[in-house]
Formats: C-alpha cells, structure tokens, sequence
C-alpha cells in the first residue's frame, strides 16, 4: 500500500495507464488517495463533502469491469473530485452557502453523469467561495493554498485548485465566470482549462452568471486536462448553449507540438499593472515557445475600464435574477460579499444590462480581428503573486473599482465565451507559483491545450509540489 499512496502524486495520465494495464487497482488507489485526505484536508479544507462510501462503491465497480476486460476509457477507475455547485444526486449540494447547506439535489449535473459513465471516482465536493463569487459565508472555512497558507488560494474554485495541487484528487472540476479556474490555478500552480463557452453542459450547475459561466477541468498536467475535458465535452439537449459538434480527441492533438503557430504578445497587457515577476516568467515563456518553433508576433489588445464596468453590470444582474428565490427574502442568511453584491445586481437597469450586453459584442470583434493575425493570445493568468489574506479579507465586497484591478487579464475572455488555459511557468523569489494564459479562437481548445502541452514538456516547472 506505500507504493500505492506514493501515486496519489502522480498525473491522471499516468496512474490511467497504470490502471488500464491492471498494475494498479482502483480500489486500492482509492483507499490510498481517502487516506490522504483524512490526513491532511483538516489543514487545508479543500473538501465541503468526502463520499468515501460512493467513491469505494465506485471503485469496486471499475475494478471488476476492468478485470472482466471492460475498459471505458483513461478516466476509469480514476479518483477525482468536483465543485459544490455541481448538483450530486443524493449528495449535499451547498454551494458554500447557508441558503443550501443541507440541499440534496434529486438528480446530477451532466458533466456528474458524464465523469461517472467514464468511470471515474468521485471522492467529494470541493469548498468554493459562496455561490461562486469572490468571499466566503462566515460559516466556511476558506481552502489553505498548499504552497503557502498565508496567501490566496484563488477565486471561487478554490478547493479545486488546492485539493488538485495537493494531489488530495487526481484532477477536478471548476467553474470560471470572471476568473475561477484562472486565478485558483495560478495561485496553486496547476492547470486549468476554461473551455469555450458551450463546449461544456452547465446543466445541473447552479449558475452565477448565465452568460459568463464555463464548467472546466483543472489538474496537474496538460494531458490531465485533456483527458477530462475529452469527457465532458459535448451537446447536452438540456442544455441549450451548448452546441451539435463533434468533440475532438484532445489526447492526441495536444502532442502535436507548435510548430509553425502563431502566437501573439502584446508587451503591455503582459505588464501594464502587472507584478514585475509575472510580466518576465510569462514574456519569458515566449522565447522558449519560439525555440519549439512557434512564430511570436507583436499584438495589441486592449481592455477598457468600460469593458470591465459592462462585465460587472452583467453579471451582477445576471447573478440576482439567478437569485430571485432567495433573495431580498432570506438577505440575512447570505454571507456580506455576496449579499453586497445582490444588492448592486438588483439595482442594475434593463437598459444598462443591454447596453453592457451590446458593448461587450465589440470585444469579442476586437479578439476576433486579432485572431485574423494569430492563432494563440499570451498573458498572465493573474497581474500578481498570490495575495497575502490580510490584503484580500474573505468577507470583503467585490466593488466595481476592485474588479477593475483584479479581473482584467481573465474576465474579458468570460465575455468573449473565448477557451483558455492556464498552466505553470514559474515562482517567485519568495517561492510563490506564477502562471501563464493561453486564449484561442472559439471552439479551439485543443489549440490552447497543445500550446500549453509544448510549453509544459519543455519545462520544469510542473513538477514541482507543494511540501504538504
């Protein structure tokens, strides 16, 4: 059983193939990767729900098909973990909320659905901020970044992030509406995929903003990631932002190297209030892309404060209408954060939501011209080093002048709907994880992925885990 608790460290990829040539049982990982968990999650509370007797049933399950010679693809037998917004039928869904700290859902999400006819072990529900904002109800503990427990682990995925970094589960699912699978992941340095918008069913995913939201996985290598998004990919009927498009072996594209692709800088989105360290291990990332024989070109791509303020507006009032059950009736069981920022939702007007919504379409024009030139857009996945939490309270309100700062390089690509990829590409002088982002064209995340995928075989800095 040592050997086997030693995998827990190790990728998707690579436990998968141990499991498929039946040199590992996913029981055994199973246990191993439960017993983890108990051992270190009371520090780092990643976990709102352990479903320890689910996830051995499970396990149970694949090993005897696998035995049988049943094998349903590199997911099965494969524990992972997925956030508290994704509904679980007969399991607690709360959203890290009061409002729905007891809710059982009578039914799962369909990326829930899809992990587990891929065979995959769930393991649990993973903590978020409340309702998927940018604060925690007083009544939960914030997930512990595993590289340093006085700074921020991230956005609302962040018991994603810090559960995956911790190797506390193979790989996860995130949510991003304004920066949730960004910011988590370069906060724990891990990868984190931001699909295109409707490449993934939100059916079964309590929603913050219905516009703006992506489903993504979020794990410890590119090839993790393109495992799991393999997976949950695709047209759901009941979900009718999603699309009747084949979806692609993600597997093999990314491997295919970036010779020959195009990608964009643009020096001052890479700098412009941006932490000096990030802005030179993310431009530094260009020079070894080039050497694998990408084609780096100059870029501009510019953000507006009116850009920023429009995706405020959105989803503030997207937010509220989502919450029209529960709120202004039961304002005092949300938690301050959230609760301020209904309150600025209910005040956005119609016609400030459609101006917003019309403004934002330029911003998908202007990506789309840059794209004319490139086929990838290179940025930082966040303008700092984690955040000390004592300049970045749990229960502060996310005000409009605040978002400006702080969702500048990830929210315009929630308005673009535009696939992202968020993967490690160095630390600080202090030890603190810096993260690069990949934007591509829509319906293109292999691109990102197998950008991302060159980048990460070239480098180290993937390797790296956090001393637990």
């Amino acid at each position: 059983m040592a050997n086997v608790a030693e995998l827990c460290t190790k990728t998707l990829h690579e436990v998968a193939v141990l499991i498929k040539k039946k040199e590992v049982s996913p029981v055994e990982l199973t246990e191993a990767m439960l017993a983890r968990i108990s051992a270190h999650d009371g520090k780092l509370h990643s976990y709102l729900t352990v479903t320890s007797d689910l996830a051995l049933q499970q396990a149970r399950a694949a090993e005897q098909e696998i035995a049988q010679g049943i094998y349903r693809g590199p997911l099965h037998g494969v524990p992972i973990a997925v956030k508290d917004l994704c509904f679980t039928k007969g399991i607690r869904t709360t959203c890290s909320s009061k409002i729905l700290a007891d809710w059982k859902p009578d039914h799962d999400a369909t990326v829930v659905e899809k992990l587990a006819s891929a065979g995959a072990v769930l393991l649990g529900k993973l903590g978020m901020t409340e309702f998927a904002l940018s604060g925690y109800h007083p009544s939960i503990h914030p997930p512990v970044n595993p590289w340093a427990a006085d700074r921020w682990p991230g956005a609302s995925s962040s018991g994603s992030g810090v559960a995956t970094a911790a190797a506390l589960c193979f790989g996860s699912l995130g949510s991003d509406t304004g920066g949730s699978i960004r910011f988590p992941s370069a906060a724990c340095s891990i990868v984190g995929v931001k699909p295109t918008y409707g490449k993934v069913s939100r059916y079964g995913v309590f929603p913050l903003g219905e516009s703006l939201d992506h489903i993504g996985p979020m794990t410890r290598s590119v090839l993790d990631a393109a495992m799991m998004l393999r997976v949950i990919a695709g047209f759901d009927p009941k979900d009718p932002t999603t699309r009747r498009e084949t979806v692609r072996d993600y597997l093999d594209m990314v491997q295919n190297g970036v010779k020959g692709l195009r990608i964009g800088v643009d020096q001052d989105y890479c700098t412009k209030n941006v932490d000096p360290q990030v802005s030179t291990a993310v431009l530094a990332t260009a020079a070894v892309l080039k050497d694998l024989g990408a084609e780096i070109r100059d870029v501009r791509f510019s953000v507006s404060d009116q850009d920023l303020d429009d995706w405020f507006s959105i989803c503030a009032a997207e937010t509220a209408a989502a919450h029209e059950k529960f709120f202004p009736s039961r304002a005092a069981d949300y938690g301050p954060t959230f609760r301020s920022f209904l309150e600025e939702g209910v005040k956005v007007s119609g016609a400030e939501y459609v101006n917003a919504t019309v403004r934002r379409q330029f911003v998908r024009l202007a990506l789309d011209e840059l794209f004319q030139r490139v086929d990838v857009l290179l940025a930082p996945s966040m303008a700092s080093l984690p955040m000390l939490l004592s300049d970045f309270r749990p229960d502060a309100p996310l005000s409009r002048d605040g978002a400006l700062g702080l969702l500048r390089l990830t929210a315009p690509f929630d308005l673009t709907g535009s696939p992202t990829i968020s993967l490690p590409c160095g630390f600080s002088t202090e030890g603190l994880p810096i993260s690069l982002q990949l934007i591509g064209r829509h319906g293109e995340e292999g691109v990102v992925m197998q950008a991302g995928h060159a980048y990460e075989q070239a480098t180290e800095w993937h390797t790296r885990q956090p001393a637990l």
